[in-house]
């Protein structure tokens, strides 16, 4: 697990650095080379910044329909940014916060008895 959350956080900063396209600032074809950006995907967007820009991935993912975290993480990983952020480097959203506070834990496996019962 910890490899996988390293290999996204390294991917991401890679992507960062060497193709960000900021969505407050991206022309159509810029938003288009995001690899899972179509073009009515990126009318929503710039319709959407029309009304303000976005303040934070959170407010990226709540403005824009269809854009989820898993997404948004996608699109981070291919180059977008939000204010110059990749979403990787975002604080817990209190969504997943409240998910990974109800999820059931793991119940401590029973002591192991040996042959002769103890």
């Amino acid at each position: 697990m910890l490899k996988k959350i390293l290999t996204l956080a390294v991917m991401s900063y890679a992507a960062v650095c060497f193709a960000a396209v900021d969505v407050n600032k991206a022309s159509v074809a810029e938003l288009d080379s995001i690899k899972g950006i179509g073009p009515a995907l990126s009318s929503k967007i710039l319709d959407e910044r029309k009304r303000g820009n976005f303040k934070d991935w959170n407010d990226f993912i709540a403005r824009i329909t269809g854009v989820g975290e898993g997404n948004a993480s996608r699109f981070s990983a291919e180059g977008l940014t939000v204010n110059g952020t990749a979403f990787g480097s975002i604080a817990t959203t209190p969504a997943a916060e409240a998910v990974k506070q109800n999820a059931p834990r793991a119940k401590a496996a029973p002591p192991a008895v040996n042959a002769a019962g103890k």
